[in-house]
């Protein structure tokens, strides 16, 4: 783990600087990249599954080739280097290296990630690996999966595998991304894959994907041990709409099942006394048995926080008949937050971004953060002279730079950022209809060409900061 040599400089009326050892990178995952999903052993995995049920994903878009970077990661790594990252965060995809979710390993799998870290290394830039990043074998969903506790066994046994052959390059670890995504939106809402609605499930999700975690990093040490090790967590800004106090409870509770019920019990071996007691009518917790939070709060050596966009919340007058993403909360509902918005529909609110991480640096104090992700999905186009102005991307870049150097300035100890995301891609349940690269892909000739945002972040990483 890189240690701050010197703290940010102070804002002045030019700059804001950020430490010289300071990691600037772009990120990304398997699926939404590579293609390639029948290549070299590699079996379906559970968003393979969910794009090919009519009317989950739009216009019925699927991964099986997205960015073709499993074709094309040379030309890829070129790109970074030109754009000159330092690190660059990948996702492994566990299906392409353990089909089916086997024991063992597909070598032709494996050795995709060998080259692309090899690559990575003679460019110059820091490979930052995440083990997984929502693409479960099928074969495993069909056996359970994240509700069924076998799940994370075979997980650490995965984590192993990669480990072995990529521990020694492999400069940091994040064992799972957005582990809400997982649970809350693929077995609590239906949103993506699995594609399951049931409230406690998210919930039994939550445990076992946190079990898989604290049992991967238990696989990482053993395999390498000196291995840098975190998790990336959505940790979100969550505010209520008025001071009152029903307003206050309902922001408690959807702090409670957004960023405590991940967080503690990674830091502190137990899940929120008030997250219990709040989802009562859904679940008793009686899947939580002896041992598993000692194995959850196996230390870490930093923490992950991808960021977007702010929550509002209020008290409900009367209960919403249709479902919440979140279970027990539907007497709770969610407001649009002030300020423009990304083609997402997502609010601009750098201010979120600050607010995580200060609150997680006054919680935690010695735990080293890295921004994993954070970025924006505009409607780019590519003007007559073949560029790409992104001007609101770059603002919102920019933005949210400041945010990060003012939590920095605070005392968080801040070691990176990534963009999300390097390249355009499969936006999940969205398809190819959300833009969030920094890179524009032409997905009818897989062309690259490098957008505004990219050239600017070039120079952003070349001065160390950013003009204030």
């Amino acid at each position: 783990m890189p240690t701050q040599t010197e703290a940010p400089a102070a804002a002045t009326a030019q700059e804001l600087r950020f430490p010289p050892d300071f990691w600037w990178g772009a990120a990304t995952a398997a699926y939404q990249i590579e293609g390639a999903v029948a290549e070299d052993g590699r079996t379906a995995s559970i968003w393979d599954t969910f794009c090919a049920t009519p009317g989950l994903v739009a216009e019925g878009h699927t991964g099986e080739v997205a960015a073709d970077h499993y074709h094309r990661y040379r030309d890829d790594v070129v790109l970074m280097r030109e754009i000159g990252l330092s690190a660059y965060r990948f996702s492994v995809s566990w299906p392409r290296v353990q089909p089916g979710g086997r024991a063992g390993e597909n070598p032709a799998g494996i050795a995709f990630y060998d080259r692309l870290v090899d690559e990575l290394l003679a460019a110059g830039i820091k490979p930052a690996a995440t083990l997984y990043h929502w693409d479960l074998p099928q074969e495993l969903e069909d056996r359970g999966g994240w509700t069924a506790r076998d799940t994370a066994l075979r997980f650490a046994d995965y984590a192993a595998v990669v480990a072995a052959r990529l521990g020694d390059r492999v400069q940091l670890w994040c064992t799972l991304n957005e582990p809400w995504c997982s649970a809350f939106l693929g077995y609590g809402a239906g949103f993506h894959a699995p594609g399951r609605r049931n409230p406690a499930d998210s919930l039994l999700a939550t445990h076992h994907l946190l079990l898989a975690h604290g049992l991967a990093v238990q696989a990482l040490r053993a395999a390498v041990p000196s291995a840098q090790v975190s998790i990336a967590l959505n940790q979100g800004a969550v505010r209520s709409l008025t001071d009152s106090a029903a307003d206050r409870d309902a922001a408690r509770r959807i702090d409670g099942l957004l960023n405590r019920v991940y967080l503690d019990p990674i830091m502190t071996g137990a899940y929120p006394a008030d997250v219990v007691a709040d989802t009562a009518s859904v679940s008793d917790w009686s899947f939580v048995r002896d041992g598993d939070l000692a194995v959850i709060a196996a230390p870490i050596d930093a923490l992950g926080v991808n960021y977007y966009a702010p929550d509002l919340v209020s008290a409900a007058a009367t209960p919403h008949e249709e479902p919440s993403v979140y279970p027990a909360s539907q007497d709770i509902t969610f407001h649009q937050t002030p300020g423009p918005r990304t083609e997402m529909g997502w609010t601009v609110d750098p201010t979120g971004l600050r607010d995580v991480l200060t609150t997680v640096h006054r919680r935690y104090p010695d735990l080293p953060l890295y921004v994993t992700e954070n970025g924006a999905a505009y409607d780019d186009k590519v003007d007559a002279d073949g560029r790409v102005r992104d001007g609101e991307r770059i603002a919102y870049l920019r933005a949210h730079l400041a945010a990060a150097h003012e939590a920095m300035t605070a005392g968080a100890d801040l070691r990176g950022y990534f963009v999300w995301s390097l390249l355009d891609n499969f936006e999940w349940a969205f398809g190819y209809g959300k833009r969030f690269g920094i890179v524009r892909v032409d997905y009818d000739t897989q062309q690259r060409l490098l957008k505004d945002s990219a050239h600017w972040y070039r120079d952003v990483i070349s001065a160390g900061g950013i003009a204030a």
